[in-house]
């Protein structure tokens, strides 16, 4: 009788999950640096009309403001153009108390650089855009820029 049994032959060895946590932190690493987070729902309709020359700015000193008619899952806020900040319908003289908290929440040395978009609708009355405009100099926010599209060339 032998000494020692022969083990079987052609097992294969266990899989080695040492590695496995390594991989699900890399794969998380990534999804987190490649999704790009929602800044608002955009509840009203928003045309922007076309220009020739633009310029891009950073958005982390940026808030914006959208005007336009409430689109069809909206229909309920009526058909007269609305003004939106964030996610939320607000007034004109609410305009003034949401940018000041915005720019409140910004990091102190950027809020002398704090800068407003306006997304204004091409369908949306000049009136509204005006009154938006005082709101801002009651405000002091001073550095205002209209959000238009690039103009195709036809």
């Amino acid at each position: 009788m032998s000494k020692f049994k022969k083990g079987k032959q052609g097992d294969l060895p266990a899989i080695s999950t040492a590695s496995l946590p390594d991989i699900v932190f890399m794969l998380l690493f990534f999804f987190m640096v490649a999704t790009v987070m929602r800044d608002s729902s955009l509840m009203i309709e928003n045309i922007l009309p076309a220009a020739d020359q633009i310029e891009k700015l950073k958005k982390d000193r940026t808030a914006f403001i959208y005007a336009g008619k409430p689109s069809s899952q909206f229909k309920q806020f009526g058909d007269e153009p609305r003004i939106q900040f964030n996610d939320a319908f607000i007034d004109v003289d609410q305009v003034k108390p949401s940018v000041l908290a915005a720019q409140a929440e910004l990091v102190e040395e950027l809020q002398p650089k704090f800068v407003v978009g306006l997304k204004v609708d091409k369908e949306t009355h000049a009136g509204l855009v005006s009154d938006i405009k005082q709101e801002l100099r009651k405000a002091n926010t001073l550095k205002v820029m209209y959000i238009v599209n690039a103009k195709t060339e036809e």
